[in-house]
């Protein structure tokens, strides 16, 4: 299939973002890979190829999550012959997927950009826990992309505790997508995996062990990825896919695959927290004080709607804890700025004191010479 920049989802946006950015003879390519040291770019006519980072890109980044990563639109200079060509620019991302790093950094760990589509599968039996697709449907909403959840080896199930499962994810969130699959059999998906438009682009995420890399063959049509083992003992799986890559789908549409997740810590806002716990954020607003705490506080309408059994308590300590996680993560860092303010001032002051120093040796020295 001949590779065009409409099969890579560009559109009017990314157009004119590069035509007020680019110098003649620069072209737009979309990153399908990084390492270490490098990207892998694709754009029309120029295939795959490797393209380093400019300096300039490199220093004007305020932290990790602004470098490019996959999925992103790039402005490429090739330079002359025989060079390897150079990012010169990132244009604006439509949507970014993105967690907080793994460990007790406070960073954004970039996921996918401009991603449309964001396929969270799971299973019903040691994988299945509603709590952890919470967690991807918040960060989902933060990013601007869709969701949709696959609940995988469907065949392999009960239909009784199937539906069940099926029945709790479709209670997370108002008209979620949720369909239950067999990816070994290539059956369930739903219309827009069935057949990814040109254009498209999804990114498949979830635990190891649940078939992400049997549906990305699937979607392919190939034995693109190794499928690996399942531990009988602990239902888990090995990390068949060990980095975040872009691969074009038959039908022209694109897909980013994605280790499987051991963290899913929150990278949002408590925004985007009660849009997506819309049913909590309805009973807050009848409690009887403004600033209810939600625990033992007088009149809460939450507490009272998991006390006569309308509101489950799992869901109500979920969203209390990714609360916590977040106000946490504005905490570290809040406190991460005001270090990096501290350290900025010092080092100014230092400068200003040696560039005194400097001067008053030079006036100690040569006493007539203008400094």
């Amino acid at each position: 299939m001949t590779v065009t920049l409409d099969n890579l989802g560009w559109d009017s946006r990314f157009e004119e973002a590069f035509r007020q950015l680019a110098q003649p003879g620069w072209y737009p390519a979309r990153i399908i890979r990084e390492t270490k040291i490098n990207y892998t770019v694709i754009g029309q006519g120029t295939g795959d190829h490797d393209v380093v980072l400019s300096g300039k890109v490199w220093n004007d980044a305020d932290s990790d999550a602004d470098l490019p990563a996959v999925g992103d639109w790039v402005a490429v200079d090739p330079g002359q012959e025989g060079d390897i060509p150079v990012i010169r620019a990132r244009l604006p991302r439509k949507t970014c997927f993105s967690r907080k790093a793994p460990g007790k950094s406070t960073a954004e760990q970039v996921i996918g950009a401009n991603i449309d589509i964001v396929v969270i599968v799971t299973d019903a039996a040691e994988d299945f826990n509603p709590r952890r697709i919470e967690r991807y449907l918040t960060l989902v909403r933060k990013s601007g992309a869709d969701p949709i959840v696959l609940i995988n080896k469907a065949d392999q199930t009960p239909k009784g505790i199937l539906q069940e499962a099926v029945d709790s994810l479709r209670s997370l969130a108002p008209n979620l997508p949720v369909h239950p699959i067999s990816a070994r059999k290539r059956k369930g998906y739903p219309d827009i995996l069935a057949l990814v438009p040109s254009g498209l682009t999804i990114t498949i995420v979830g635990s190891s062990g649940v078939g992400k890399s049997t549906l990305v063959n699937s979607l392919l049509g190939e034995e693109w990825l190794d499928t690996g083992d399942v531990n009988a003992v602990t239902g888990k799986g090995r990390h068949t896919t060990v980095a975040r890559e872009l691969v074009i789908l038959p039908d022209g549409g694109c897909l980013i695959d994605n280790p499987g997740m051991r963290e899913i810590q929150m990278w949002t806002d408590a925004e985007t927290l009660r849009a997506n716990f819309a049913d909590l954020s309805e009973l807050a607003a009848q409690c009887k004080f403004a600033d209810c705490s939600h625990g033992k506080d007088a009149g809460c309408a939450i507490r009272a709607a998991v006390e006569n059994g309308t509101l489950s308590q799992e869901r109500y300590e979920h969203y209390m804890r990714l609360d916590e996680e977040i106000e946490e993560l504005v905490r570290r860092s809040e406190k991460r700025q005001m270090t990096l303010e501290r350290v900025n001032k010092r080092k100014t002051r230092e400068k200003i004191r040696n560039y005194e120093d400097r001067r008053d040796q030079r006036r100690d020295r040569h006493p007539n010479r203008p400094c």
